[in-house]
């Protein structure tokens, strides 16, 4: 007597579940990403139509020469200029026994990105607020 199988194994697989897997993996992800905190500098960017309540208490320029592609520095609009190795002991001794220190950074149009990011960096370095200076519209 022969008796046959009335089952057979089906070779097809659902993806039902995958998909839910990858569903629940993406949400889980976008939500981590956004809790990530980059490592960024905290700036305090006015509007050029509006004041910034905080009182800057040392301002930082950057002059630049694109002539002779030379940049100068110069502490609270002083005319003589400062070397960049001078700015962080300087701005340190100004604003030595401040609460919540505060630096204006006044910047020619023509400044390279870098320059400006080497100031913030001192800013960041000794938990310094920096004010970027803009010109009213």
């Amino acid at each position: 007597m022969a008796l046959k199988r009335t089952t057979k194994a089906e070779p097809a697989f659902s993806m039902a579940s995958m998909t839910d897997i990858v569903f629940l993996l993406l949400i889980f992800f976008l939500i981590t990403s956004t809790l990530v905190n980059p490592n960024a500098l905290k700036l305090l960017l006015p509007k050029s139509s509006n004041q910034v309540t905080a009182k800057p208490m040392v301002s930082v320029s950057i002059k630049h020469y694109p002539a002779q592609n030379r940049f100068t520095y110069h502490i609270d609009g002083n005319q003589q200029p400062v070397a960049f190795g001078e700015i962080e002991p300087a701005v340190q001794q100004k604003l030595r026994n401040t609460d919540d220190p505060t630096i204006s950074l006044h910047v020619d149009k023509s400044v390279p990105m870098e320059q400006v990011v080497q100031v913030m960096n001192i800013a960041k370095r000794n938990n310094y607020k920096i004010i970027l200076a803009t010109a009213p519209e």
